[in-house]
């Protein structure tokens, strides 16, 4: 791997809206998603907007799934940030996809990270313990 993290910056359209107006259900499906990738979660912040909209987070020990949610819209905005290779995002994007009831989706993937070096890069190096950055 010539680079530390995988980001998919995701657009779903025409989703349920009652799904992603309900802050309790949008948590609990990207906690989901997290642990059907293999992700490890850390936490989750979720937050419902008044009169309609769902922003959330949920922080893992490879970086983060995130979503942003306009129901009068039938859109949501996904971030699923993965470092290493070991994560399966496209397993989590499809769980989401079928729970939201997606019409369309479009999908840009961004290499983070991409770092000229002659080695395999690691996205959590082995550190010793006298060692500080």
């Amino acid at each position: 791997m010539n680079y530390l993290g995988n980001h998919l910056l995701v657009e779903l359209y025409n989703c349920n809206t009652k799904t992603i107006n309900n802050v309790s259900k949008m948590e609990e499906l990207l906690l989901e998603s997290v642990r059907i990738s293999g992700a490890t979660t850390l936490n989750s912040n979720f937050h419902k907007f008044s009169p309609h909209g769902v922003s959330g987070v949920v922080v893992i020990s490879e970086s983060h799934f995130s979503i942003h949610t306009w129901p009068e819209y039938g859109y949501c905005a996904l971030d699923i940030f993965t470092c290493g290779d070991e994560i399966k995002s496209d397993l989590a994007l499809e769980y989401l996809k079928r729970e939201l009831e997606v019409g369309n989706i479009s999908m840009i993937e961004v290499k983070r990270g991409i770092l000229d070096f002659p080695v395999k890069l690691l996205h959590k190096p082995e550190v010793s313990k006298n060692e500080k950055f």
